[in-house]
């Protein structure tokens, strides 16, 4: 079983003791492989096993996906967007390092926490969350933490809708076209 994927321009493939690092123009990945040879061209990167076997097989297909999002993140980044519902209490997001703090959810006291996974970027406007960064697992990481965090319990779903609700998920960022705006 062998996989073949193409490098793009300015992106570069190696491997450093034993983890698989992609370096691009938004920053370098670092990943342990194991399992599988791989193979660095000029311009591709050779995913093989040793046998046909199904669990080999996989293995090569769940490592060249990687390698895929990989190469996604450090060329344009990954995104992933949170809807902030609330009826009666209005809620408070703060930042404070690698933390967001909800204050005054469901008129609770206590403020609940959630963690923010390496290099990922949280931003709050008014009622959405934006999560980016070049590594696809911590943005989502990092947006399941702020959704369970905000999880209603004890209560009916149906009456109580407050949380953040996820509205989108991990997807890589649209770079503008020459000449429109980004709001």
């Amino acid at each position: 079983m062998q996989k073949t994927l193409e490098i793009p321009d300015g992106v570069k493939v190696g491997m450093e003791q034993g983890n698989l690092v992609v370096c691009g123009p938004n920053g370098e990945l670092r990943k342990p492989i194991k399992g599988v040879k791989v193979g660095i061209g000029d311009k591709e990167v050779t995913l093989s096993s040793g046998t046909e076997r199904r669990k080999e097989k996989a293995l090569v297909g769940t490592w060249s996906a990687h390698l895929r999002n990989m190469i996604i993140g450090v060329t344009q980044g990954w995104e992933a967007k949170l809807k902030v519902v609330y009826s009666h209490f209005p809620v408070k997001f703060n930042i404070e390092g690698e933390r967001v703090v909800i204050q005054n959810f469901m008129g609770e006291r206590k403020p609940r926490v959630a963690k923010i996974f390496g290099n990922t970027k949280v931003e709050v406007k008014k009622d959405e969350i934006l999560i980016t960064g070049t590594d696809k697992d911590e943005v989502g990481q990092t947006a399941a933490n702020i959704e369970l965090t905000t999880k209603v319990k004890g209560y009916d779903r149906r009456v109580f809708q407050d949380g953040c609700h996820l509205i989108q998920k991990c997807r890589p960022i649209e770079k503008p076209e020459e000449g429109e705006k980004n709001d």
